[in-house]
């Protein structure tokens, strides 16, 4: 009696403690493939026979609620939501060439069409078709573990740093500059900036498409995501600002300049615009806005933005004094 009580508690617990309620296996392979559904679903309780190693974890998969839910069609359901119905395969009693969909032998091109048949609900079609990633043939494997991942989200096969870096490795370098953002220090990822599944035609730099850079309010730079003071919108605007965006004066990785300037003195960022020659770099009234009085071989004169202070933007000043 006592252990019939404590097999009703543990089953109980069993959610609280990490596992989760399993189906019932079939008796035999023969059993499974007799009750195969008319169009070849055979239920992923038949695949902990051969796969116990991936079932064993697969309660803590985002797929599970698939198959938690009992409430989606068989190919909608489980493993065979994304290797196909398995009767063939368990017929045949294993091999890659049995199942209808192993991802170890599709292409890339394949391997994406099988995963936006459900996640091109949440991604865009378009832009992760025409994304670097797509174009360079980076399938959704490459860094994605549907099975086997140790991350805490998104299944990643590791941890978002070390898995960009793979591949990005001059990004990296620039990470490990003296000024830099923070993304070694685990204060922030990759895709607080860019958006790995592809992003839409940017606002800024006159329509030039940025690699995969991700978008705040739906048509802003990132960058004004965490760097809000530098938002606006501005009585007094920064044409660079607004029309290049923020890469025409920085670095966003690192830079061995302060403030990620592309630079190292402030003046001479400046000057790759402001020449005052023509009516390039002159206001609307003609008065110029780096005038002869700015002899740059004086030292008050080469830091644009100690008088320049609202350099981003200015609701009072139209030479950003203030």
């Amino acid at each position: 009696m006592g252990f019939r009580i404590l097999a009703f508690l543990m089953s109980g617990l069993c959610p609280l403690l990490g596992q989760s309620p399993q189906p019932s296996l079939p008796k035999s392979l023969a059993e499974a493939v007799a009750a195969a559904s008319p169009t070849g679903f055979v239920g992923s309780s038949v695949c902990r026979i051969c796969h116990p190693d991936v079932w064993q974890s697969f309660f803590r998969n985002p797929h599970y609620k698939s198959l938690a839910s009992g409430k989606s069609e068989p190919e909608n359901t489980g493993c065979e939501s994304c290797h196909g119905p398995a009767k063939g395969h368990v017929e045949a009693q294993g091999g890659k060439t049995t199942i209808p969909v192993a991802f170890s032998l599709l292409s890339p091109a394949k391997t994406l069409d099988t995963c936006l048949r459900c996640h091109g609900k949440d991604l865009s079609r378009i832009d992760i078709r025409r994304s670097s990633h797509s174009q360079a043939e980076v399938a959704c494997a490459h860094c994605h573990s549907i099975h086997k991942s140790t991350t805490q989200k998104f299944l990643l096969a590791r941890d978002q740093r070390d898995l960009c870096y793979g591949c990005h490795g001059n990004v990296r370098v620039q990470f490990a500059m003296p000024f830099k953002h923070r993304v070694n220090e685990g204060f922030m990822n990759c895709t607080d900036c860019h958006n790995p599944h592809g992003a839409p035609a940017a606002t800024w730099r006159m329509g030039v498409r940025p690699r995969m850079v991700a978008q705040a309010l739906a048509n802003e730079e990132p960058c004004l995501k965490c760097h809000t003071d530098k938002r606006g919108p501005f009585a007094f605007e920064h044409p660079a600002v607004r029309v290049d965006g923020c890469e025409s004066c920085h670095h966003p990785h690192g830079s061995t300049n302060a403030k990620l300037l592309r630079r190292p003195a402030v003046f001479t960022t400046c000057l790759e615009c402001h020449t005052g020659g023509g009516t390039f770099g002159r206001q609307a009234d003609g008065i110029a806005q780096q005038s002869p009085t700015h002899d740059m071989r004086n030292p008050r004169y080469q830091n644009c933005t100690a008088c320049h202070v609202r350099i981003h933007g200015s609701n009072a000043d139209r030479l950003f004094l203030r």
